[in-house]
């Protein structure tokens, strides 16, 4: 039996060098994948992936140096992939057979086709991660979840590098890609901006926001703990999970008064809520449905 870790490592063009594109250069070579080029639109970021992953050549002109490389990375921002593979593809940047991968989250492997039509497999390697620094010593890339999708040979190849960059692979529908990104959105992004509402809350209670980390976070580290040994719907707690329509109702009365622009936002945040509940087994329909016109009346936006 084949040892995975013995896999062949491709040689790699890296396109686009910005944080995630530089940090995968950076990593990819310190796990054994020739560097063959790093290619951007500033010749100073070029330089500097180059640099840091031992790659011989760089450049501006991303077909000047693709054409070499077993597997070609495309990091540029999301508005450009497409255009850039199209070009790259023009002008005979692609090897056949090798394999094309960008970096979105949000975009399906299908904007590659121009590289298949030129004999490429394309996918797409997603890692779930935020990226701040591309001199850290440390793999940013260590224990996240790569998702991946795409033809079958560009997921053999894709999924080698998660494991090589000391992460591990999840496949996603290439028709899903979208709802995949959202998810990730509603769990990171919006989880910020749910929290900087609980800051503003606590605000117009009297508490200075300087104060809101220390006394919300252990509830927010407690509440992630719960969900992740029970899931949502059991880890739910609070006025709806008890069926206490009065500390809500005077929830609401409160935000209306003094943070006004929260009240649709709360309200929305309680119909899902209520959801939540009664799969949880906390409510009755009949009690899910009070709670229901409760918010509806605080917020008429029809729920989707």
């Amino acid at each position: 039996m084949n040892n995975p870790a013995n896999h062949a490592k491709p040689a790699f063009a890296i396109v686009g060098c910005g944080k995630v594109g530089t940090s995968l250069a950076r990593h990819l070579s310190l796990a054994g994948y020739p560097a063959a080029a790093a290619v951007s639109r500033s010749a100073v970021s070029a330089e500097r992936a180059a640099r840091l992953s031992g790659a011989p050549r760089y450049g501006t002109e991303p077909a000047q140096y693709t054409a070499e490389a077993g597997m070609v990375l495309i990091t540029t921002p999301d508005g450009a992939i497409e255009e850039t593979c199209r070009r790259i593809a023009d002008q005979g940047g692609f090897a056949s057979g090798a394999v094309v991968l960008h970096c979105s989250g949000a975009l399906p492997s299908t904007i590659l086709a121009p590289a298949r039509e030129a004999g490429a497999f394309v996918g797409s390697l997603h890692p779930l991660q935020s990226f701040a620094s591309v001199s850290a010593e440390r793999s940013p890339f260590q224990e996240v979840i790569f998702a991946v999708e795409g033809d079958a040979q560009a997921l053999v190849t894709a999924e080698a590098a998660a494991r090589d960059l000391g992460g591990r692979s999840l496949r996603v529908k290439t028709e899903a890609k979208g709802l995949y990104h959202a998810a990730a959105v509603a769990a990171s992004n919006y989880l910020v901006a749910l929290v900087d509402m609980a800051f503003g809350l606590l605000s117009s209670a009297g508490i200075s926001e300087e104060q809101a980390p220390e006394i919300l976070t252990p509830l927010i580290e407690g509440t992630l703990a719960n969900i992740r040994r029970l899931g949502p719907p059991r880890a739910l707690t609070g006025p709806i999970a008890r069926n206490d329509h009065q500390t809500v109702l005077r929830h609401l009365e409160e935000i209306r008064r003094l943070r006004p622009q929260l009240e649709g936002l709360y309200a929305a945040l309680g119909r899902h809520t209520v959801d939540v509940a009664r799969r949880g087994g906390h409510l009755t329909p009949d009690e899910a449905d009070e709670f229901l016109r409760l918010f509806t009346a605080a917020d008429p936006t029809p729920a989707e």
